[in-house]
């Protein structure tokens, strides 16, 4: 905030008057959700907006619940209405919201959802996105139920300005959202493919034949034991806290969890290289020794280039020509196989794989070919599926900056 007069740091041109500090409810309508009981619950009816139909800003179709139309006595959704959760068992949710950008008849929100209407409906939802909202919120929870009374809402202050500032800036905010929307959009629609090319180009236990298979390739997969195609050794001890800003790469265990991919192309985390450090000599696949669960600890990344200082609490894994390490750590990562490791992992609070779990892996395979068309397939869809990813980043980066500088 400009510290001189109530002002944005950053402004459209044309735009000077100061803001003016006004309580929420002089800008909006609120209206309630409806309360309904099991037996009103219908196949198909009036559709109500709950809290698992907010996600990501947006209006969802997940678990959808519909009632009978004779016990709906609120009002109906309009298109630019905000929905606000404003009572849930997890305090984080609370003021999760999304405008309603379509026409949607026949549809009313639940009882622990609040309706917000407004003359300049994007403004007010960009607003609900800034700090100043999520301090306003923590500020009226109650104090021993999540939720936020419409009382307590309406009576939130906020800085405003009028009326053509707020379109302007309400559109901005829009048009971001909606980059946001259309790049979330097509990462959910690549990982669903993925997701249903995993089941269906690999043999089901049991089974040694896929149910898809690119074109050229037939006859039966080999079951196979992995310490037959491989050798295996562990990484060296390095911590978090020997990451610099400039080095050697490195890759640690935990990065498997948040930051890498079925592929390791790109190793964004460095240090100062100590003597007898263990690197990379390129297609390894790695796998982490430790993890807080079974289900986690059962995935793997093959490490394509050469030099990279490989980390403790890794195993690694160097299969022999005749397999083909990205398609290994597809393997490893999906399917009965990696159901099969998770079952060996041991431990209570932290568990562990061992190399000796790693050499008794059963799984079936193709030949090399089939095996290394498999794996580019599977990278390529991990490419795409990153650059939407990355994209979601660097606009949402941008959308909390615009929030911090063009909000009072």
């Amino acid at each position: 905030m400009n510290v001189e007069k109530n002002v944005p740091v950053l402004r459209f041109e044309g735009f000077s008057d100061e803001w003016v500090e006004k309580p929420l409810n002089h800008e909006v309508e609120l209206f309630s959700g409806l309360t309904y009981s099991p037996k009103d619950i219908r196949k198909e009816g009036v559709f109500v907006i709950r809290s698992s139909n907010v996600k990501n800003g947006q209006i969802v179709q997940a678990d959808n619940v519909y009632v009978n139309p004779e016990v709906v006595n609120c009002s109906n959704v309009k298109k630019g209405d905000i929905i606000v959760v404003v009572r849930n068992g997890s305090r984080a949710l609370i003021g999760k919201h999304a405008q309603v950008n379509s026409l949607m008849d026949n549809t009313v929100i639940g009882a622990f959802m609040t309706g917000v209407r407004a003359s300049y409906p994007e403004f007010i939802n960009a607003l609900f996105d800034t700090d100043k909202f999520k301090a306003q919120v923590e500020k009226n929870l109650g104090a021993t139920i999540n939720q936020i009374t419409n009382g307590a809402f309406n009576s939130m202050v906020f800085m405003f300005p009028e009326g053509q500032d707020k379109t302007a800036i309400g559109n901005t905010f829009q048009k971001l959202d909606n980059l946001i929307n259309q790049h979330q959009q097509k990462h959910y629609k690549l990982s669903n493919i993925k997701k249903a090319m995993l089941e269906k180009m690999f043999p089901k236990q049991g089974e040694t034949i896929p149910e898809i298979r690119f074109k050229g390739f037939s006859g039966k997969w080999e079951e196979v034991t992995l310490g037959v195609f491989a050798r295996f050794t562990k990484g060296q001890g390095y911590s978090k806290s020997d990451l610099s800003e400039s080095g050697t790469p490195i890759i640690l265990y935990g990065r498997l969890y948040t930051n890498y991919q079925t592929v390791i192309s790109q190793v964004d985390t460095f240090t100062i290289e100590k003597s007898k450090s263990l690197k990379s000599i390129g297609n390894e696949v790695i796998v982490p020794a430790s993890g807080e669960s079974s289900e986690d600890i059962a995935r793997a990344s093959a490490v394509c280039e050469p030099g990279v200082i490989l980390g403790g609490d890794l195993n690694i894994i160097y299969p022999n020509d005749k397999i083909n390490p990205v398609f290994l750590a597809l393997v490893i990562s999906n399917g009965y196989p990696q159901k099969e490791l998770a079952s060996k992992a041991q431990g209570k609070s932290v568990v562990h794989i061992r190399n000796s779990d790693l050499y008794s892996l059963l799984f079936t395979m193709p030949n090399r070919e089939e095996q290394t068309v498999i794996g580019n397939y599977f990278q390529k869809l991990d490419a795409l599926i990153n650059q939407h990813q990355q994209q979601i980043t660097k606009l949402t980066n941008i959308k909390q900056a615009c929030l911090g500088k063009m909000f009072v």
